[in-house]
């Protein structure tokens, strides 16, 4: 198995990563039953030094379930009938998870409401509030 190529200037080594095919579930009879086509892509990133602590924890945080009790990242990949097109889907889906958690978020800039946009609300206050006293009992005095 080949480097696993994340972007221009991070790939992931292939000694750190492993894989095993087992069979997968769905239509196709005894083929299904006999043919070891889904792929488990197994990441050890707790050996890893190829992200950065920041990325890490963001990739933690992003993964979720994708982690074993151990801190691998686990991809699986069943989609297709071929071992090998599935292991490089799990690879693709791998280098899209890093790519995720290298991206960082835009910090949000807090602004405040302009003049204009209190004024619609007040005035759409008011209307609904008069709305709403036209909805009484009529009183005769």
């Amino acid at each position: 198995m080949d480097d696993l190529v994340v972007n221009d200037t991070l790939s992931i080594p292939a000694r750190e990563l492993s894989w095993t095919a087992s069979t997968a579930g769905g239509p196709g009879g005894q083929h299904v039953n006999k043919v070891s086509t889904k792929v488990l892509l197994r990441w050890d990133l707790p050996r890893s030094q190829v992200l950065p602590a920041w990325a890490r924890e963001r990739l933690r945080s992003m993964a979720g379930r994708r982690f074993d009790a151990e801190g691998c990242v686990l991809v699986s990949c069943a989609a297709t009938r071929s071992q090998d097109r599935n292991l490089e889907l799990a690879r693709e889906r791998l280098a899209q998870l890093v790519t995720e958690a290298l991206d960082r978020p835009k910090r949000r800039r807090p602004t405040k409401p302009s003049r204009a946009a209190k004024a619609r609300r007040v005035a759409a206050k008011r209307r609904q509030s008069q709305k709403k006293a036209g909805r009484g009992p009529v009183h005769e005095g």
